[in-house]
């Protein structure tokens, strides 16, 4: 017998087995960052957080139709749960994208609707779509009728003059009468024209009231909060209020925090990794990319804050960021790095790496 949503019961029983581990893990979420969340970032950040949601940077739909899969969207299975987030407009195209991306194994796709650079609005995609509520309506609804896994929408609270909370309410009506149950939603207005990227992530005040109010507005709806949240003490303030919180530059920058991640918003009763530990386990990932062809700092970048505001942490991060970094394919930079922050580092390292 086939559902509503186009699928037949035994496929939405598989469907619904097959994503069982997501259920929850919009508790605590890392944002996707454009630059920053690459599958190298992720398997990383999966080595200190077991049960946060992580997503990829952004792809457009176009990206994914015409572009090479397999470099933009293959991802090692231990990364999961894992959201693809997408960019686009035309409801067809993202269908088509939605589809192929839940072919990867996706756990959710998720259309952005917050981004507010000037190349994403030619593109009319990101942030401008607030604008247009009926259309990303029509989005969801295409994307939810082949993909399979839920789609989920990333928005501001509004954008430009049209930032009322009537604007808010009337957008995420609209998109949930398409059958969007999840926003994600940056407590931040986008300012679309005479702004950066850079400055729309600090100059409009944060309205986290906002996005509470919306909350308990829509109570069958799950919205997890998202801007400015600095440290893990914030984002448990906000719980309650809403579903789940999502933490960006703050996990990028310092991330040695998503340790504590699984015991204080999964119930986990295993002790955190340690900073070395997650090196350590990282080691093996890095020799296989390096064994591949790939270089060192493509990984060790995403590294660079894991020993933030620890002894030796600054020559932990100058090792790892020094002249000619970019075109090596060797692990000595990661031998000096670890030896800053340990007397025995080096030889820890070499007994986890043999």
């Amino acid at each position: 017998m086939v559902t509503r949503s186009g699928r037949c019961r035994s496929d939405t029983r598989k469907f619904q087995m097959k994503n069982s581990h997501l259920t929850g893990a919009f508790r605590f979420s890392v944002a996707p960052m454009m630059d920053w969340t690459d599958r190298h970032c992720r398997f990383f950040h999966r080595l200190l957080t077991r049960h946060a949601l992580l997503y990829t940077e952004m792809i457009t739909a176009e990206a994914i139709i015409h572009g090479d899969r397999q470099k933009l969207l293959a991802f090692s299975p231990e990364e999961r749960p894992l959201a693809l987030q997408v960019g686009g407009s035309d409801p067809r195209r993202l269908a088509i994208a939605a589809q192929i991306g839940a072919g990867f194994g996706y756990d959710e796709i998720n259309l952005n609707v917050g981004c507010p650079s000037d190349r994403v609005q030619e593109g009319r995609f990101g942030a401008c779509l607030m604008a247009e509520p009926h259309l990303v309506a029509d989005c969801v609804a295409a994307m939810r009728e082949v993909c399979g896994v839920p789609v989920t929408v990333k928005c501001r609270i509004g954008i430009d003059d049209q930032d009322s909370e009537a604007g808010l309410e009337r957008f995420v009506s609209t998109v949930a009468a398409a059958g969007c149950s999840t926003f994600v939603v940056h407590a931040r207005k986008a300012w679309l024209q005479g702004l950066s990227p850079r400055e729309n992530r600090d100059v409009p005040p944060l309205d986290y009231g906002r996005v509470h109010r919306l909350k308990a507005a829509h109570p069958g709806l799950t919205v997890i909060i998202n801007g400015g949240i600095r440290s893990l003490d914030e984002a448990e303030g906000h719980l309650g209020r809403v579903d789940g919180v999502m933490l960006g530059r703050a996990a990028y920058e310092r991330p040695y925090l998503l340790a504590e991640v699984d015991r204080r918003f999964f119930g986990a009763a295993e002790p955190p990794v340690t900073r070395r530990e997650a090196i350590e386990r990282l080691v093996p990932y890095i020799e296989r990319h390096l064994a591949a062809g790939g270089r060192l700092n493509a990984v060790s970048r995403h590294v660079l804050g894991l020993y933030h505001a620890q002894p030796g942490g600054r020559a932990f991060r100058r090792h790892l960021s020094g002249p000619g970094l970019r075109d090596s394919t060797g692990l000595h930079a990661l031998e000096k790095a670890l030896a800053a922050v340990s007397p025995t580092g080096a030889v820890s390292y070499r007994r986890a790496a043999a």
